[in-house]
């Protein structure tokens, strides 16, 4: 049996999907999985995937494609399978995703959906209320007969040893970068919270993309390890899976975090809820007022002057919050 596993967004979510895609892959003979260009590198580090498959869906995304018929009649054949999941979150349909493998000759699919479906489901399920998106894609499974085979819980592929970048002896990570401007906390309190931990007797080391070297090298300052660019999907898997705590917000490195088995400190906004999207599976606490304005509102820009959601919160939190962590581990 060929299953074929969707996961469209972004590299976060495709880091849930991967229970899913394990229970999916005990019992198939070859999961592909479909995922986006964001989600690309995290793909390639699910156990269980075959192949991955990778496309800029125009219905997914910050930034999303035009519709372009000759790129869509190029991609169905590479999407042949008997069986298929679509996972989306709880705010997307599936309907798309789902006439597109139609269009490829898949026979059996599957997706939570509440808009009626016609002809495109032949599983329509209807996902818990406020589950979390790792559970979710879980229950979707089961639905379609591939029911849970392990714990449940994140995983990657073994990351690299990083010993080489992060040096010997144990360390904390700041990740202070996020997806959009809403779930980051700002680069000042990054910085204070880089010199209290130092001064409370942790290491730290700062994380970040290439597009974030400014970012990093600023809170890092004179105290903490500046790792900005350095670290591809892989190794930083291996900075995160060596580090006693992981502080960072509501963006894909925290569920990189709880893949490795590494406890989260996750400075979240609540533009989105926490019950769905909260590191999964490990130790963590949550800073971040869940309660504030702008709660529930998916906003990418905070639409409350001064972000107090997170600005409230101090250096001092995160460095009780880090001890509280570690000593859960």
């Amino acid at each position: 049996m060929r299953a074929l596993v969707s996961r469209l967004d972004s590299f976060g979510d495709v880091l849930l999907a991967g229970p899913a895609v394990r229970a999916v892959a005990a019992r198939a003979d070859h999961v592909t999985l479909l995922c986006g260009p964001l989600g690309e590198p995290a793909a390639r580090m699910l156990p269980g995937v075959d192949e991955v498959v990778v496309w800029d869906a125009p219905w997914a995304g910050f930034d999303p494609p035009p519709v372009r018929p000759a790129e869509i009649a190029a991609l169905l054949p590479r999407l042949a399978a008997d069986t298929a999941l679509v996972l989306t979150s709880f705010h997307q349909s599936p309907l798309p995703t789902a006439l597109l493998l139609r269009l490829a000759g898949v026979a059996r699919i599957a997706a939570d959906s509440e808009d009626y479906p016609g002809s495109l489901l032949d599983v329509r399920h209807h996902r818990a209320p406020h589950a979390h998106e790792a559970e979710a894609a879980l229950d979707l499974a089961a639905a379609a007969g591939f029911p849970p085979v392990d714990d449940g819980r994140l995983r990657v592929l073994p990351p690299p040893g990083t010993t080489a970048l992060t040096g010997d002896g144990p360390y904390v990570v700041l990740h202070p970068g996020a997806s959009v401007p809403a779930r980051a906390w700002s680069p000042g309190r990054c910085a204070e919270a880089v010199r209290e931990l130092t001064a409370a007797g942790h290491r730290v080391v700062v994380t970040g993309g290439p597009g974030e070297r400014d970012l990093t090298a600023y809170v890092a300052g004179g105290t903490g390890l500046d790792l900005g660019g350095r670290t591809d999907a892989p190794l930083l898997a291996g900075v995160l899976a060596g580090a006693d705590a992981v502080v960072t917000g509501n963006t894909g490195p925290a569920h990189l975090a709880a893949a490795t088995g590494t406890p989260v400190v996750s400075l979240f906004a609540p533009v989105v809820p926490a019950e769905r999207w909260r590191p999964y599976g490990v130790p963590h606490v949550l800073l971040g007022d869940q309660r504030a304005p702008c709660a529930d509102s998916r906003a990418r820009t905070c639409p409350v002057p001064g972000h107090p959601c997170l600005e409230s919160v101090t250096a001092q939190d995160v460095v009780a919050a880090v001890e509280k962590v570690v000593s859960a581990r």
